[in-house]
C-alpha cells in the first residue's frame, strides 16, 4: 500500500508537470507563429489591397522554410482568399476551401493586414503542433526516467525507514507490558493481570517484594550495578515459582507475585517465604559480593479487598509493615494494620505541626563520673505532649518521624534547642554543661548538617566541645566510609562524638581505629545484665576501649551493684534511673545544678556529689 501510494503521488506530480509544460511549450510555438503572420501581413498590404494574388503569393513564398507551417492564407476584408500556401493542396485539392479546419495537432494563428490604419485583410496561419507534442513526450520520457532511478534510489530507504517504524512499534507494543531492564511483565501487565482474574471470579492472592536496603546498592555501584542486580533478582524469583504464580516487577526495586486460585493464606505464606529464601546466597555484581534481603506482604481477594486498588494497598502496606519490624520477613495483611497505618499518618502529620506549636521539648538525663559522683554532663531526650493524645512515647513517633525527612527537620530542633538551654543554664550561673543529643541515620547524610551546627554555635555562642553527638553502631554498619567522612567534619569543628548502644553490631568493631569518635556508649541490654552474663561482654568492651583510647558511658545503670561493677572495671561514665530520669530543664537546674549534692545524696553514690560543668 505504501508503494502503491507512492507511485500514485508520482504520476500525480508528473501529471501536474506536464500540464504546465505544455502550455509553456504550447504558448512558445504560438507567439512564433503569431510573429510570423505579422510579418507576412506587413508584407501583403499592398497585394491585398489591390487584388495582387501573385504579389500576395509571393509574400506566402518564403514559408516554405518554416517547418511549423502547415498552410497560410491572406483574405481580403470580404473573407475572400486571396492566395494560399501551399497552392495546391494535395490533401484537399485545388479548389476545397480550408476555412477554420484544423486535425488534432495543429492550430490557427492570424494577424490583421493594414493599410494606414485601415485593416484591408487578414493573414492565417496553421501551425503543426509535432514538434510541440515530440519535446512534450521527450520530457515525459525524461521525467520517467528521472522517478525510476529516484524510485530506485529511494526504495532502500523507504525500506529501512518503513523496517525502522515497525521495529519502533514493535518496542513500543514491548515496553507497555515488559520492564526493559528485567524482561518481566511491567505495572501495565500487572493490572491487566488482576483484572483478568477479577473478571473470571477467580480467587487470587498478591504478594509484594521489596529489596531491602537497595539506595545503598545504588550509591555503592552506580544504577548500572543497581539494574544488574535487579536482573539477577528478578532471575531467582523467576525460578522459584510454579504454575498459575506470575511475576511482575512494578518499578525501582518492587517487584509483585500474582498468585491464581490462592485459596489459603498458609499456601500464600509459604510462597512468600520460599521467594525470600532466594535471598539466602549472597549476589554477585562486577566483581562486588552483595548480601541482600527483601521484605514482602501478602493479600488476598477477595477475602482483604473489594476493589483491586485496595487489593494492591494492602499487599503494599504489609509490606512495609515487614520492613519497619526489622526487614527480611512476611507479613500478612489484617484489618488492624490499616487501623495502624491510618493512625501513623495521624502521627505524623500531628508531628510536622509540633514544633511550630510549640508541643516539643528536652528532657535532660544526667550522666556522672563513676568514681566520684560528679555530675559529667546530660543527654538531652526528645518529648512530645500532644493537646489531644497527651504524651506521645518517643518509641512512637521517632520510627515514623525516621522514614521521610522529618526527622532532619526534629534533628535539628533538638540541636537549636540543647544549644539555647546550654546558653541558658551558662547565663544562669551554672556555667557550661555538656548535653549529647542523637543522631538519627538520615542526619549523618545531611551535607548541611555540619554549616547548620556552625550556625547554631554562633547565635547560641555555646563552645563547640559542649556539643556531643552520639549514633548508633547501626550507622555505621551501613555505610562506614560516608559515616567516617561526615563524623570527621564534625570533630573537625570540636564536637565530642560517641557511639550509642555499642555492642549490638559486632562488625563494627573492626572499624573503631578508623572512627574518629571521643566515647562509646555499652549497650543498656548489657549493662542490665550485671552483675551475671554481661560482664564478660562489658569487661571486653571497656578493655577494647582502654586500648583504643576512648571513654565508656555505662547506659542505664539501676542498682548500686552495677555501679560497682562498672566503676571497679574502669568505666569512667555512668547513666540510669540510679543517679536520675530525664527530666525538664528547670527540675534538672533544681536538681542536679542548683542542689547537686541533695541528688547525689539520692543517688546513692558513695562519694558526696558536686556539679562538675565545664569551664566558661
Amino acid at each position: 500500500m505504501n508503494r502503491l501510494g507512492a507511485a500514485l503521488v508520482l504520476l500525480l506530480a508528473g501529471g501536474v508537470l506536464m500540464l504546465i509544460q505544455w502550455v509553456g511549450i504550447r504558448a512558445e510555438y504560438v507567439a512564433d507563429a503569431e510573429a510570423q503572420a505579422r510579418v507576412i501581413a506587413s508584407s501583403s498590404a499592398a497585394a491585398v489591397m489591390f487584388r495582387d494574388a501573385a504579389g500576395a503569393a509571393d509574400t506566402l513564398a518564403p514559408l516554405a522554410s518554416v517547418p511549423m507551417v502547415r498552410r497560410a492564407r491572406i483574405l481580403d476584408d470580404r473573407a475572400a482568399t486571396i492566395a494560399r500556401y501551399p497552392e495546391v493542396d494535395r490533401d484537399r485539392g485545388p479548389d476545397r476551401d480550408d476555412g477554420a479546419d484544423c486535425r488534432p495537432g495543429c492550430t490557427w494563428v492570424s494577424a490583421p493586414v493594414q493599410l494606414h490604419g485601415r485593416r484591408v485583410g487578414v493573414v492565417q496561419l496553421q501551425i503543426d503542433m509535432a514538434r510541440a507534442h515530440a519535446r512534450l513526450w521527450g520530457l515525459l520520457l525524461a521525467f520517467c526516467i528521472a522517478a525510476l532511478i529516484a524510485y530506485a534510489l529511494a526504495y532502500p530507504l523507504m525500506r529501512r525507514m518503513r523496517e525502522r517504524a515497525h521495529g519502533a512499534e514493535a518496542q513500543l507494543r514491548y515496553l507497555a507490558h515488559f520492564d526493559p531492564v528485567t524482561g518481566l511483565h511491567n505495572r501495565n501487565a500487572f493490572n491487566v493481570q488482576l483484572e483478568d482474574a477479577r473478571s473470571r471470579g477467580e480467587r487470587m492472592a498478591l504478594i509484594q517484594i521489596d529489596l531491602d536496603r537497595f539506595k545503598d546498592v545504588n550509591d555503592k555501584l552506580g544504577h548500572q550495578g543497581g539494574d544488574q542486580l535487579l536482573r539477577q533478582v528478578a532471575a531467582r524469583l523467576a525460578e522459584t515459582l510454579g504454575e498459575g504464580q506470575h511475576l511482575f516487577r512494578l518499578g525501582g526495586d518492587e517487584f509483585a507475585v500474582v498468585l491464581l486460585e490462592a485459596r489459603r493464606i498458609a499456601q500464600v505464606r509459604g510462597t512468600a517465604e520460599a521467594i525470600l529464601a532466594r535471598f539466602a546466597a549472597p549476589f554477585v555484581v562486577d566483581g562486588v559480593t552483595l548480601s541482600i534481603t527483601a521484605s514482602a506482604g501478602t493479600s488476598l481477594w477477595p477475602d482483604d479487598a473489594d476493589r483491586l486498588d485496595t487489593l494492591a494497598a494492602n499487599a503494599d502496606m504489609a509490606m512495609y509493615c515487614a520492613k519497619r519490624e526489622g526487614r527480611n520477613r512476611v507479613t500478612t495483611f489484617e484489618p488492624r494494620l490499616r487501623e495502624a497505618q491510618l493512625a501513623r499518618i495521624g502521627i505524623r502529620d500531628a508531628l510536622g505541626l509540633a514544633i511550630a506549636a510549640g508541643q516539643l521539648e528536652l528532657h535532660y538525663q544526667p550522666q556522672v563520673c563513676a568514681r566520684s559522683g560528679q555530675l559529667q554532663g546530660a543527654e538531652a531526650l526528645l518529648r512530645w505532649t500532644h493537646p489531644e493524645l497527651g504524651t506521645v512515647p518517643p518509641s512512637m513517633f521517632i520510627p515514623i518521624a525516621e522514614e521521610g525527612r522529618l526527622i532532619i527537620d526534629l534533628g535539628r530542633w533538638v540541636v537549636a534547642e540543647a544549644c539555647r538551654q546550654v546558653a541558658a543554664w551558662h547565663e544562669a550561673g551554672h556555667g557550661y554543661v555538656r548535653l549529647a543529643v542523637n543522631l538519627s541515620v538520615r542526619q549523618t547524610r545531611d551535607e548541611a548538617l555540619p554549616a547548620f551546627i556552625d550556625e547554631i554555635l554562633r547565635a547560641t555562642a555555646v563552645p563547640a566541645r559542649c556539643l556531643e553527638l552520639e549514633v548508633t553502631e547501626s550507622v555505621l554498619m551501613e555505610d562506614t566510609d560516608l559515616a567516617v567522612s561526615q563524623l570527621a567534619r564534625l570533630r573537625a569543628r570540636g564536637l565530642q562524638l560517641s557511639i550509642d548502644d555499642f555492642g549490638t553490631g559486632y562488625s563494627s568493631m573492626a572499624y573503631l581505629r578508623r572512627l574518629p569518635i571521643d566515647k562509646l556508649k555499652i549497650d543498656m541490654a548489657f549493662v542490665q545484665a550485671v552483675p551475671g552474663e554481661g560482664e564478660a561482654i562489658a569487661s571486653a568492651i571497656l578493655a577494647m576501649a582502654d586500648a583504643f583510647g576512648l571513654q565508656v558511658v555505662a547506659e542505664g545503670v539501676e542498682t548500686p551493684a552495677q555501679r560497682d561493677f562498672f566503676r571497679d572495671a574502669g568505666c569512667q561514665h555512668l547513666q540510669g534511673y540510679l543517679f536520675g530520669r530525664a527530666v525538664p530543664a528547670a527540675e534538672f537546674a533544681t536538681t542536679w545544678l542548683a542542689a547537686p549534692a541533695a541528688a547525689g545524696a539520692r543517688a546513692g553514690s558513695r562519694a558526696p556529689v558536686a556539679v562538675q560543668t565545664l569551664p566558661g
